[in-house]
């Protein structure tokens, strides 16, 4: 594997998606996240979590024309293998930062609203929940975390049309809660953390679960009850042909 790197500074560990030049999710990502965030629930001396990519982009979001080699059955293990992941960083006891330092795009999207805090650099960076655009549903428990982030009707607005937001644009519509530049992203996202890190440990994670449990209730059965329709939709032909035009570079 090794495609997300860790490091530690401090109280805080940095988890860091590196593949290629768009940090693309395939299913090893996804396991290799999943692994990560386990051992640092274990770990101590970690109190507070940021989740950033390399380059210029956070994650373009699935490695498409990698899933169109997917048998149907597979691909819908990946879905649970992603919907927990995102659960999962939603519930964590610990402070997770997402630390947006280039675009972030549907999976990588999903990815950053699971966080309990992001900041996202400006410039040509651009963060979009565009799977309508390429004719695919939502992963069905990602609606509900959108929901909890910025409320029904911005919801409705942001997954309906696929539009692409500027970092300001995201700080405008509730996406993240600061922007940054590139040279002080990194000790921006550490501030926070170690704001977070400066409360008590047990009281965050029982304000945390308090405010979180519910939604993340919904999520999983939404993931549960919708799961085999939005991989039916994705396995259609309209949907296919769309998908089929998608590549990564890199």
């Amino acid at each position: 594997m090794g495609f997300v790197t860790k490091s530690t500074d401090g109280p805080v560990a940095t988890l860091t998606i590196a593949r290629g030049k768009v940090n693309a999710i395939s299913e090893p990502v996804a396991e290799e996240l999943s692994g990560n965030f386990e051992d640092l629930l274990a770990d101590h001396s970690v109190r507070a979590v940021i989740l950033s990519g390399q380059g210029q982009f956070f994650s373009f979001g699935l490695d498409i024309p990698e899933f169109l080699n997917y048998p149907k059955d597979d691909f819908k293990r990946f879905v649970g293998k992603f919907a927990d992941l995102y659960t999962y960083i939603f519930t964590f006891p610990k402070p997770v930062i997402g630390a947006l330092n280039g675009h972030t795009i549907a999976g990588g999207f999903m990815l950053a609203t699971a966080c309990d805090h992001r900041v996202m650099v400006t410039g040509k960076s651009m963060m979009s929940l565009n799977e309508i655009t390429f004719g695919s549903s939502l992963f069905p428990g990602s609606a509900e975390m959108l929901r909890y982030c910025v409320g029904d009707r911005k919801a409705e607005i942001i997954a309906m049309t696929g539009d692409m937001y500027s970092a300001e644009q995201a700080r405008d519509i509730g996406l993240v809660d600061q922007v940054s530049n590139d040279e002080s992203l990194k000790q921006d996202s550490m501030t926070v953390a170690l704001g977070f890190v400066s409360r008590y440990g047990p009281a965050f994670r029982s304000i945390k679960k308090l405010l979180r449990s519910d939604t993340a209730e919904l999520m999983r059965q939404k993931d549960e009850k919708y799961r085999d329709e939005m991989i039916d939709i994705w396995y259609s032909e309209d949907t296919w042909a769309r998908l089929k035009k998608i590549k990564i570079r890199g």
